[in-house]
C-alpha cells in the first residue's frame, strides 16, 4: 500500500480546524514598572484577580486581563 501526498501535508496555520493557543497572561506585583501603548509609563498600585490599577502621573487607570497593552519594564 502506497502513502498519498495528501495524508503528509502540513494543515494551514489559519485553519479553523485546530484550537487557539492559549493567550499567555502576565502576572504583575505591586510596585511594577510598566508601560502602556495609550498611558506611557507607570507603576503598578494594586492587583486584583483579572485587573491591576496602574498610576500614570496625571491619572490612576484600571486595566484589565489579559492586560494587551500593558507590558513589563
Amino acid at each position: 500500500m502506497t502513502t498519498s501526498p495528501w495524508s503528509t501535508r502540513k494543515p494551514l496555520s489559519s485553519s479553523p480546524f485546530h484550537p487557539k493557543p492559549e493567550p499567555e497572561i502576565e502576572v504583575y506585583a505591586v510596585g511594577d514598572q510598566v508601560c502602556h501603548d495609550l498611558y506611557g509609563l507607570g507603576r503598578v498600585l494594586g492587583v486584583e484577580a483579572h485587573a491591576v490599577s496602574v498610576d500614570f502621573g496625571a491619572k490612576t487607570v484600571r486595566i484589565t486581563s489579559p492586560y494587551a497593552k500593558l507590558e513589563h519594564l
